[in-house]
């Protein structure tokens, strides 16, 4: 499986793992599964409601509106719920699979939107456009990805150990880095620090340990005076997660 290699927006090379396309397929089928049975629900409700008579001897035009509002969660499902839950679906939930930018950026409104729009090529159309472009494309990226500038990575853990960034901190702690050095990184940067570091050790990968360690070095515009790159790493980790706890208490 080729790795996805991202530069978040602190400039750090990372990786991911792309979504087999078995995986894209099955999170499809269960999204399906959840418009259908959205719809079989409808049915049923204006068949409770005795409403399908009234449906059926309504003018054209009123039928057209109504079907339309109906069938509007159905249409728009994949846009609003990626939108709404960072680049997720309720099938990519399950999947544990999500849709992320190759530039390092999280996915906005109108990346989401290009790759909907895409649908009709990629999905709509027989599937073939789709599943012919996530075979031939070496991040399994189908046509509206590609236009979108996206791709759908596994989130499965790989590990026994948390992939958070949360770390034990005793009481006494006492930060070796500055707060300002620190806090230059956010949540999610951390997030990813910590699971390719984790990566780079349980496959021991010293270039990508070391590729890491430099591009913290340039970020906190210090060289590591420790030990060993994973001591390095694991401090910074501790005194973010000092830091942000102290903003919480």
């Amino acid at each position: 499986m080729s790795k996805l290699y991202i530069t978040t927006t602190q400039n750090v090379p990372l990786f991911f793992i792309p979504a087999s396309v078995g995986e894209r397929m099955l999170g499809y089928i269960i999204d399906m599964i959840v418009k259908a049975s959205y719809i079989i629900s409808i049915y049923y409700l204006f068949k409770y409601l005795k409403l399908l008579d009234l449906f059926i001897n309504m003018e054209t035009w009123g039928q057209i509106a109504l079907f339309l509002a109906i069938y509007s969660p159905v249409a728009f499902y994949s846009l609003l719920s990626e939108s709404l839950m960072e680049g997720r679906t309720l099938g990519k939930i399950l999947v544990k699979t999500r849709v992320v930018k190759i530039d390092g950026y999280q996915a906005s409104f109108s990346d989401y939107f290009t790759r909907w729009i895409f649908r009709l090529v990629d999905i709509d159309m027989g599937f073939m456009p789709g599943v012919l472009s996530m075979l031939l494309t070496r991040h399994t990226q189908r046509l509206g990805d590609l236009a979108a500038g996206t791709a759908v990575i596994s989130e499965k853990s790989k590990y026994n150990l948390s992939h958070t960034i949360l770390a034990d901190i005793r009481g006494d702690y006492q930060p070796y880095f500055s707060r300002t050095q620190i806090l230059q990184f956010n949540d999610n940067d951390m997030r990813i620090i910590k699971e390719n570091a984790l990566d780079a050790i349980q496959n021991r990968d010293m270039v990508l340990m070391e590729k890491l360690t430099t591009k913290i070095e340039e970020v906190l515009r210090i060289e590591n005076k420790f030990s060993s790159r994973e001591q390095f790493i694991r401090k910074v980790i501790e005194d973010y997660n000092y830091y942000t706890g102290e903003q919480t208490k």
